[in-house]
């Protein structure tokens, strides 16, 4: 039996929410995590709304997640992000033990790859899924970005 419910079907919605976060004046990220096919987190960057450098997508759905669970560790859940995380996330991700991260687009200069950042031992990795999505959006709102100043 085929499971619809695969990265690529839940990569979509994060990319809903890094629309959401476009619409608004934000760099356009958006996360959700999800635990058994169930979406229990779904957010994104709020950075300018609350004029705070740490509340990236990825920050806001481990909270968020964490909250629904009762609890700290995101074991058995899984991220999906449109954009690797950043060192700051992915200490963030670390500490919660999170058991998948899903990215989309690879961030080459602030990646936690890049940044020779660790995820947990045993968080599985995966990147690339539906990476040019995600990146046209972000493109898209940095050329917009510069031809508004």
């Amino acid at each position: 039996m085929i499971n619809p419910f695969d990265d690529t079907y839940f990569m979509k919605k994060a990319l809903q929410e890094a629309e959401l976060a476009y619409e608004k004046g934000e760099i356009p990220v958006g996360a959700i995590i999800v635990v058994k096919d169930r979406v229990i987190a779904r957010t994104h960057n709020l950075t300018e709304l609350l004029n705070d450098v740490t509340a990236h997508a990825e920050m806001q759905a481990i909270t968020s997640a964490a909250n629904f669970l009762g609890g700290k560790y995101l074991l058995n859940c899984t991220l999906y992000v449109t954009l690797e995380p950043c060192q700051m996330c992915a200490g963030a991700l670390y500490w919660s033990q999170i058991s998948k991260v899903v990215y989309g687009a690879s961030d080459i200069q602030r990646g936690f790859t890049t940044m020779g950042t660790q995820l947990h031992p045993k968080t599985e990795v995966v990147g690339g899924v539906l990476a040019e999505e995600a990146s046209a959006l972000m493109k898209r709102f940095f050329i917009e970005k510069r031809n508004l100043n």
